[in-house]
């Protein structure tokens, strides 16, 4: 465990600086367009670019990561998003800084973090015991607490003593620690990598579809997958309302006070995976905190106010860490450690890819159809309109929203657990330990092995 504290420690602070800067820069781009006609789906589109590229170039991602050291996929992430950090820097210190640099660097950002988190992820199945495997995922959480708490409140005052150009630069510092940590220390060596690698040189995109074929043989894992991607599609919807709905000209204060108290649920839900260990049926501890998700989607529906927005933020983000950390712990646990680079992209890009879909209709679907249907002569003003939201405005579009996302969260939840592979995934398949000197065999007669034992696919 004393390589993935220190690993830890220092993601903990790149993580933090990161904030920082999503925060600055989400806010900056919010001043610079919510006058503008659309600003959502203008809002909506730096989302999208922070995780269009990561989905699209995961699947390759992984299956390098798999041939690549993972602590050195780690080192040229942070690297170069500190470098992108600095060029976004020296935009603001000149006043040449506009949106579209933002969008640009974002999208280099994002291509180049689709190798941070799949290995990070592959590095706790190596450095970490299987038993503790809920409790190093919690406290993976606990850093995304940490950061979603303080960065908030603290990037508010920032904003106006040291403005946009010094958080760039704390940003820019806390990537250097994080590079020096992983510098420090040494990953476990696998030993079979190698070996494998100059007996099956195989096309980045065959390797990619036998890493998917891996998943596809194992309807528990499958379903699991997509029920995951059901919950990141509605936090995807409610990460691009969110802002726009906070926001205040020239004013930090309510932005940063609901995102800290939404912050302090992460933090809860995540010391408390992390002293906890989870629950040893962790496919049912995901089926309850996504219903209890939606219960509070549907309460926020009725009345949206500032109280009503913290409450459920905190509840809904409480329950995320918990969803987040057994979801992984069970892909740890059932995918062999020589395959877990590829297996976890894959795994991530689908999940995400439904959270995609959200980033780009969200936008369009709250200004051009959402709000024009509950604008106070619309055509559901006068009916919906007199359960949901407060008065007839934007905010009744978003209402409706709200009360869809609640709707599907909990028809999902009700489908899942109905699911006898789902619900009984943990006991079907075998847990797969890491070892380093065990050898399974190449790739191919691992995935055809798959194939024997479940002969129905």
């Amino acid at each position: 465990m004393r390589i993935f504290l220190t690993v830890w420690i220092g993601q903990v602070i790149s993580l933090f600086g990161s904030k920082l800067s999503e925060f600055a820069l989400g806010f900056w781009i919010l001043e610079q367009t919510y006058r503008d006609t659309g600003a959502i789906s203008q809002f909506a589109l730096i989302i999208l670019l922070i995780y269009l590229p990561k989905v699209a170039i995961s699947p390759i991602a992984g299956v390098l990561i798999d041939r690549w050291n993972r602590r050195s996929a780690m080192i040229l992430s942070d690297s170069a998003t500190g470098i992108v950090a600095s060029i976004v820097m020296i935009l603001a210190l000149s006043d040449k800084l506009a949106v579209w640099h933002i969008y640009l660097a974002v999208t280099v950002t994002s291509t180049f973090n689709a190798f941070q988190l799949p290995a990070y992820t592959a590095a706790i199945a190596q450095l970490v015991p299987h038993k503790q495997y809920s409790r190093a995922n919690g406290m993976v959480q606990v850093s995304n607490g940490i950061a979603k708490v303080a960065s908030p409140f603290i990037a508010g005052i920032l904003m106006k003593l040291i403005a946009l150009e010094g958080i760039l630069t704390i940003d820019l510092i806390t990537f250097v620690v994080a590079i020096v940590t992983l510098i420090s220390v040494r990953f476990p060596r696998v030993k079979k990598m190698r070996k494998r690698r100059q007996a099956t040189m195989k096309s980045l995109l065959t390797e990619t579809i036998l890493g998917w074929r891996y998943i596809a043989v194992k309807p528990g894992l499958s379903k699991l997958l997509t029920f995951i991607a059901i919950s990141y599609f509605t936090t995807g919807m409610l990460e691009v309302i969110l802002w726009p709905l906070l926001y205040e000209p020239n004013s930090t204060q309510r932005l940063g006070t609901v995102l800290s108290i939404g912050g302090f649920g992460v933090l809860v839900g995540s010391v408390l995976m992390s002293i906890w260990g989870g629950s040893k049926n962790r496919v049912q501890t995901i089926i309850i905190c996504v219903a209890v998700q939606g219960i509070v989607i549907l309460t926020a529906s009725l009345k949206i106010s500032l109280i009503v927005m913290a409450i459920g933020i905190f509840i809904y983000l409480f329950c995320y860490p918990i969803i987040i950390s057994s979801n992984q712990a069970i892909w740890q646990s059932k995918v062999p450690s020589h395959l877990q680079g590829r297996v976890f992209s894959l795994q991530q890009s689908l999940e995400r890819g439904l959270a995609i879909c959200a980033y780009s209709i969200a936008g369009p679907l709250v200004d051009r159809v959402l709000n024009p249907l509950m604008a106070e002569n619309g055509l559901l003003a006068n009916n919906i309109g007199k359960f949901i939201g407060g008065e007839a405005g934007e905010n009744q579009g978003i209402a409706l929203l709200l009360l869809l996302l609640g709707i599907l969260n909990l028809l999902t939840v009700i489908l899942a657990y109905q699911e006898p592979r789902l619900r009984f995934l943990e006991q079907e398949l075998p847990d797969r330990h890491w070892s380093p000197v065990k050898e399974i065999g190449n790739l191919s007669t691992v995935v055809n092995n798959e194939v024997k034992l479940n002969p129905d696919k």
